[in-house]
């Protein structure tokens, strides 16, 4: 059976502009976002501040225990939980389209439930072109994301028996026309991934690749290595403990040497600090930008996806490295003032006006 398509075609069959930006995503994913306390998190498998698969009986626990915390307290259904079409791709591309005005679109499949109804419609409301996403008959992905006291979030995604895109359902239809293609890693995606790539590169789109977690490149590093020494990789993303895995075993394990060896093989190479700001390569400059530091992060859900968002949206309007990485922690900035990883309008406004500070170009027409 063909899975359906969200493709919308005109009645004189205009062609459509492809989007500038593609986001690989091969599941949809919804996101559940909650404040916990550090109780929950010792009762559940894994380190705090990573992410690891987790079955659909874990993430139905985990959300059962959110609940009677809920149960248990004065806070409103909202304050304790939010649910939002999620993922680090879907995250960077729809901040993209609705922050900065790149037309974006994605490439995945959804099931036929109500999660993959409130992906499609949470993605659509934000601009995100979803001709390219795949409707399938079957249940959507989802992950719970906790967020404890300091703001420092835990991911456990449960994907199993989740609908995906499969490598062979790509064409080089899904991609012509665009400029980036924009990837997390994950090794149960990687025929995905390479599939996609070698269809991007035939097409002559450029590739960001986020490392994703520390997990998955302490346990996954042989395939990652591979992956980034193809040369296929054009721009790499980082966070600290994803760099620090990367070099385990080196005699030099810092940001810089992680930004050294990234920019062996990548043109662009970043590495993010948290509240230190980012370390960024293109070429033979190396810059270091401080991050933004009026507001205690009140979830880091999605930091790093934002300033992905940031730092391409400097590079496709061809800003200096520096300007690219200032935007990023920016627009970093703004997703960790509210729960979640989407930002909300108000949000956005604060960053505009951070970028006006910095004297940093603004999105024509959004900033108000």
């Amino acid at each position: 059976m063909v899975a359906e398509s969200f493709c919308k075609k005109q009645n004189n069959e205009i062609e459509i502009e492809a989007p500038f930006i593609l986001g690989l995503q091969p599941s949809a994913l919804v996101d559940n976002v909650a404040h916990v306390d550090l109780s929950l998190l010792d009762r559940i498998p894994g380190e705090r501040g990573g992410s690891i698969p987790v079955a659909i009986e874990e993430l139905e626990y985990i959300l059962r225990e959110v609940k009677s915390k809920n149960n248990n307290s004065n806070e409103s259904d909202s304050s304790i939980m939010k649910t939002m079409a999620g993922g680090s791709v879907a995250n960077t591309i729809r901040g993209l389209s609705s922050g900065f005005g790149i037309s974006t679109g994605i490439i995945g499949a959804c099931g036929d439930d109500e999660q993959g109804q409130l992906f499609v419609n949470n993605m659509s409301s934000n601009g995100v072109d979803l001709s390219r996403l795949r409707k399938k008959k079957g249940h959507t992905a989802q992950c719970v994301c906790l967020v404890d006291e300091l703001g420092n979030r835990t991911m456990r995604p449960c994907l199993s028996n989740a609908v995906k895109v499969q490598a062979q359902e790509l064409t080089n239809e899904d991609f012509k026309g665009s400029k980036w293609l924009v990837l997390r890693y994950a090794v149960f995606n990687l025929d995905v991934i390479q599939a996609a790539i070698a269809l991007a590169k035939q097409e002559g789109l450029l590739v960001s690749l986020d490392l994703a977690s520390f997990e998955m490149v302490r346990n996954f590093k042989l395939p990652l290595l591979k992956l980034l020494e193809s040369g296929s990789v054009d721009l790499c993303f980082a966070n600290e403990d994803e760099a620090t895995e990367l070099l385990r075993g080196e005699q030099n394990v810092d940001p810089i040497a992680a930004v050294e060896y990234l920019a062996k093989y990548c043109q662009w190479a970043v590495v993010t600090l948290g509240s230190n700001g980012c370390i960024a390569k293109h070429g033979k400059e190396m810059i270091r930008v401080s991050a933004i530091g009026e507001s205690k992060a009140t979830d880091a859900t999605g930091a790093g996806d934002l300033f992905a968002s940031g730092f391409l949206y400097g590079v496709v309007k061809g800003l200096s490295l520096e300007e690219s990485c200032k935007v990023g922690t920016c627009s970093g900035g703004s997703v960790i003032r509210s729960l979640g990883g989407e930002v909300t309008s108000e949000n956005w406004q604060w960053m505009y006006k951070q970028m006006q500070v910095k004297g940093l170009p603004t999105p024509d027409g959004l900033c108000k």
